[in-house]
């Protein structure tokens, strides 16, 4: 369900409680009535709705400087995340039924002359104000996430969670990345392109992958990966061994696209925007490199995890053990890079990064259950000390650099 329509639900109901209470009232309850004059009912009445919609407004309008500022400070790619938190959309639906039931209610009162302010519609007036009270707290101590610390442990809490759904913990000491060598595929029987705007592929049915390549008796091998933005004409897909053409639209649905890049099934993603906040941090109009430490923190942790994961997942077979279904994933040098090369390449002048980033590689030479992966971290450590040998700093800055520190500067391990 898209955010929108979730204020339009809260006004949809706010209008058919308005039309349907009180006649309701005034047909069965019309004894029970509120001890309170007319003029003072509708003052009341008129401050809850109008005092409502002023309340709404501040509310978003700082909420939106808030998320603006956000993306800004950390990176354009937040921005709809933060933007469609349905929090957002709850309380905008409470503000404005608070706000439109009031007004229902403000038509009851002395209605025909009757001199009578209805009971039961006017204390619902009243609860709603005090929920949407409670949904205004809420809401400020939702924008409070916006905090930087509060960012990361989201983002990261997302790669966590992307990770633990989709990857077995490695069990084989001596895994290798190139176990694809299993997936022996035979001649192509049916290409599938893609034609229309650029859009991005946020899920694979795997399921329904699977069922159609069973149903064509051969293999689909995906040309793509999850988070590659499709353009006209780029393959998607390939069916191998098929003894039938599957029909492209199943085809098609089964891959689920949209205008930007998800969490799910995208572990890519997760370091992506950690990076992206690093390295905003490390531009010379920031400079901001204890953000970039605080970021490699949850960047180790999320490497961690990969590194004790069977990452070649991208195989999956149906129940009679038959490949069905290949599609890339990313191996333990694609995450090292994304993780660490650009933060190397713009926090090269910042000792405190270096010093966190060579703790962190160090780190994981202790963590992997893999010697192939230690190795691929050997590399690229040995990589970054020539980077600090090389740089500009005297020997003294260099000598700092050199030594592992997780605050950065703060507590060196020799």
């Amino acid at each position: 369900m898209q955010p929108w329509f979730i204020p339009m639900f809260y006004v949809a109901g706010a209008v058919l409680g308005g039309l349907a209470l009180p006649r309701l009232e005034q047909a069965y309850l019309s004894d029970y009535t509120l001890d309170l004059s007319i003029s003072s009912a509708q003052a009341c009445l008129s401050a809850a709705a109008s005092g409502m919609m002023a309340l709404t407004g501040i509310v978003f309008a700082m909420a939106f400087v808030m998320v603006q500022f956000s993306a800004i400070a950390y990176s354009p790619r937040l921005v709809l995340w933060f933007a469609r938190d349905r929090m957002l959309f709850h309380a905008l639906g409470v503000f404005t039924a608070t706000f439109v039931y009031a007004l229902f209610t403000l038509a009851w009162v002395d209605r025909g002359g009757s001199a009578k302010v209805p009971l039961f519609s006017t204390l619902l007036v009243g609860i709603m104000i005090i929920v949407s009270m409670l949904m205004f707290a809420r809401l400020m101590q939702r924008l409070g996430d916006l905090q930087i610390g509060n960012v990361l442990h989201l983002v990261g809490d997302q790669g966590r969670a992307v990770i633990g759904n989709m990857y077995r913990p490695l069990h084989d000491t001596s895994a290798s990345e190139g176990a694809a060598d299993r997936a022996r595929l035979g001649r192509a029987t049916q290409t599938v392109q893609y034609f229309g705007k650029p859009r991005t592929i946020t899920r694979l049915d795997v399921g329904a992958l699977v069922a159609l390549a069973r149903q064509a008796s051969g293999t689909i091998a995906m040309a793509c990966a999850v988070g590659d933005t499709l353009v006209e004409g780029v393959v998607l897909l390939r069916l191998h061994d098929a003894g039938v053409r599957l029909p492209e639209d199943a085809l098609l649905r089964a891959v689920r696209l949209g205008r930007e890049r998800t969490f799910e099934q995208d572990p890519k993603y997760s370091i992506r925007l950690l990076v992206d906040i690093a390295i905003k941090a490390l531009s010379p109009a920031i400079n901001d490199p204890t953000t970039a430490v605080q970021t490699i923190d949850q960047l180790e942790d999320l490497l961690r995890r990969l590194g004790s994961a069977e990452l070649d997942a991208g195989y999956v077979a149906d129940e009679s053990g038959a490949l069905r279904l290949v599609f890339p994933t990313p191996t333990w040098e694609d995450y090292l890079t994304l993780a660490f090369d650009e933060i190397r390449q713009f926090g090269s002048s910042s000792v405190q990064v270096l010093r966190r980033m060579r703790s962190a590689l160090a780190g994981l030479l202790d963590s992997l259950p893999s010697q192939e992966r230690v190795e691929a971290v050997r590399r690229y450590l040995k990589h970054l000390d020539h980077v600090i040998e090389a740089s500009p700093f005297d020997l003294e800055d260099q000598r700092m650099a050199l030594q592992e520190d997780r605050q950065g500067i703060g507590l060196s391990r020799r």
